[in-house]
């Protein structure tokens, strides 16, 4: 498959190229590019060093936003784009950023630290999509599923177990069995993330289309943050003009409103 990468994207990684190095589009972007999505934003994962990216783009103004973690950004005029060194994380004692990062020249390890499969492709004009575990297919088949080991995943970033289920209302895609087992094992890992974190995270996955769905599936995960909606659980109306409980009332009226984040 080929994606067209916007000019800016693809000028940055060819002077990146011309330098000696690997460079792709990653993530997101590439994920929304084979949907026939059109991306947000655009990021470049690639084998040079910090200092190399810089060196290669020395006639671009550099933000240094994340030397530690391999992170330059490069603003232009049509958005910023995010340019990271191939990298392999250390463990997540804090649950949300690695407590050590080692830079890498292989791309298969880089894209082995990624949260889903459908996240974790890359591509680049000469070689197109480089897809190691199975994001095409998962996206074939509709399905949100973690890239190796789903308590890890969410072990790292506590906000993957919200990512998910964001994933899936805005794309109507379904979890994959061991990524919502741990879904349901780890949720209580959304009570020490910044609020706003899981705000940003919930306000998009109640825009998406397969809202009710997630919100009925994965109630007791949203409860974590949200934990007066736990009376609502169950809570029969006995009225002939209400065939739902509270909570399943609640969510036929999120899904029937306009999905604009101030009305829903």
């Amino acid at each position: 498959m080929e994606i067209e990468l916007p000019s800016h994207v693809q000028n940055i990684i060819s002077l990146l190229e011309r330098g000696g190095f690997e460079a792709y589009a990653v993530g997101g972007c590439v994920r929304d590019s084979v949907l026939g999505r059109v991306p947000n934003d655009w990021d470049v994962t690639t084998s040079a060093k910090p200092h190399e990216v810089e060196k290669c783009l020395c006639g671009f103004k550099i933000i240094e936003t994340g030397l530690k973690h391999g992170t330059v950004t490069v603003p232009t005029a049509t958005g910023p784009v995010e340019i990271t060194t191939y990298r392999i994380d250390g463990g997540y004692s804090d649950n949300r950023h690695p407590d050590s990062v080692r830079f890498t020249d292989d791309l298969k390890a880089d894209l082995s630290r990624r949260d889903f499969t459908v996240n974790a492709m890359a591509y680049g004009a000469s070689r197109g999509i480089v897809d190691y575990f199975g994001g095409m297919d998962d996206i074939r088949r509709g399905v949100i599923r973690c890239v190796g080991e789903p308590e890890k995943r969410f072990n790292e970033d506590g906000l993957r177990v919200l990512r998910a289920l964001r994933f899936s209302s805005v794309l109507g895609f379904s979890v994959e069995g061991g990524t919502s087992l741990q879904i349901n094992a780890c949720r209580e890992l959304l009570g020490g993330i910044a609020h706003e974190r899981v705000r940003d995270e919930f306000t998009k996955l109640l825009c998406g289309k397969n809202v009710f769905d997630v919100l009925q599936d994965y109630r007791e995960a949203i409860a974590v943050f949200i934990p007066e909606i736990r009376p609502c659980f169950g809570f029969a109306q006995n009225n002939p003009h209400h065939i739902y409980d509270v909570w399943g009332h609640i969510l036929k009226a999120v899904q029937s409103i306009e999905p604009d984040p101030l009305l829903r």
